[in-house]
């Protein structure tokens, strides 16, 4: 069953625009599923997991790209970076917008790969699992989060909020099309075989781990933190490998797509701000899995219930930026008073505070260090509390209380 997603007018937009679009994000978060909807008729086909195909793509490349001629949707094109020359040569001698369509999980190497050979020639769209909105049906409508009177109307004549067990429900389950399109799949099973399958394989040796139980740890003690900031030492020691190895494996984590940054906001004037990241998985379902909470109520009840609430506030808010095809201007506040604001939007020269709160009571208390934030120097817009209330409502004239069901 296919969902409208909301990259689907970005991606129509870009391959009207440029020879080549690429299709980047971890595996199974639907890159073919939304190319193969947005086909033309007469659009070829083929996936490099393919053994045969592989093998023809890595020996011959020339002799590929006869039999595979274009408009061409090519899955999973990290596998063989030896095409990519000739794709820029086929789209040098033809440029007409939409030629080649590429998919691939978005790694270091074919990064770099894409950059050299396809500069100017070639649109990049990153893409994760589905977004609430896109899972409810309604993809297509949704727009980037960013607090203000047009979101607070929007959201105020919306459908009502998840309830508490719905909501966590959500969280633990994920958000991989394959758990969120069919409920009889079983989630144990299907995020066991993805741990094995692609993380331990495909990361694994891109990451060239010779010691896969030495990963495996790495990946559970990063899937602890999601929600904190990020402490390299403690997170080496908890994985039992050196720095710099748990320094490139979260980094080859974070550009396959599975885990996220957020950067403090720091300027000359505020030299006293924390300066490490907050690390997010970016699925929350795999993070639940990582470090085995049974079900949604042991998950809610539990001593990580607040981090992962935070983790999929964060990305579902990517996701609504992302999949419109902006980068996501996100940053976090913190200074050495223990002042923080958990999520700040610049935009257009201002600066909107996202607190996010496992809490249906609020106040203005629950604000209290939005004042911080008069020393950047920049104007404050209007901010958001995303937490378990059931509706939304004003709680200042400028900050309204969000319910994380309605996101």
């Amino acid at each position: 069953m296919y969902h409208p997603r909301t990259l689907e007018k970005f991606i129509q937009k870009a391959a009207a625009s440029f020879p080549v679009i690429l299709v980047t994000g971890a595996r199974q978060v639907g890159k073919t599923t939304l190319l193969k909807a947005l086909a033309e008729e007469g659009r070829a086909y083929v996936t490099l997991d393919d053994p045969l195909v592989l093998q023809l793509a890595r020996q011959d490349p020339a002799l590929f790209m006869q039999r595979f001629t274009p408009p061409v949707l090519i899955d999973e094109i990290q596998y063989a970076p030896m095409l990519l020359p000739f794709i820029k040569m086929a789209v040098d001698e033809d440029r007409t917008p939409g030629r080649f369509w590429l998919t691939g999980s978005q790694q270091f190497q074919l990064m770099h790969d894409v950059s050299e050979s396809l500069a100017g020639r070639v649109g990049i769209v990153h893409m994760q699992g589905l977004s609430r909105m896109e899972a409810a049906g309604n993809g297509r409508d949704q727009r980037p989060f960013l607090p203000g009177p047009e979101l607070f109307a929007a959201m105020a004549g919306g459908p009502a909020a998840l309830s508490l067990h719905e909501l966590y429900a959500t969280i633990w389950r994920g958000s991989f099309p394959a758990l969120v399109t069919s409920a009889d799949m079983d989630r144990d099973m299907f995020l066991g075989s993805y741990v094995q399958t692609y993380l331990q394989r495909d990361v694994r040796d891109l990451a060239q781990v010779g010691d896969g139980m030495a990963f495996l740890r790495f990946l559970r003690a990063s899937a602890a933190r999601t929600g904190q900031l990020l402490n390299m030492a403690e997170l080496a020691r908890d994985a039992d490998v050196a720095p710099n190895t748990a320094k490139r494996w979260l980094s080859i984590l974070q550009a396959s797509g599975l885990v996220y940054l957020l950067e403090p906001w720091f300027t000359n004037v505020t030299k006293r701000m924390v300066k490490s990241p907050k690390l997010y998985f970016l699925d929350t379902g795999l993070a639940s899995f990582l470090t085995e909470w049974a079900s949604p109520e042991t998950l809610e009840a539990g001593a990580m219930a607040g981090a992962m609430l935070e983790t999929w506030v964060v990305g579902e808010l990517l996701k609504s930026w992302w999949h419109n095809g902006l980068r996501a201007p996100f940053h976090f506040y913190r200074d050495k008073e223990q002042r923080e604001v958990d999520l700040l939007i610049m935009r257009d020269g201002a600066v909107h505070p996202v607190e996010i709160k496992k809490s249906a009571s609020l106040d203005k208390n629950s604000i209290h260090h939005f004042a911080a934030l008069n020393k950047l120097g920049l104007p404050v817009g209007p901010g958001a509390v995303i937490s378990l209330v059931k509706q939304p409502l004003p709680l200042t004239e400028t900050v309204w209380t969000v319910p994380a069901g309605s996101l």
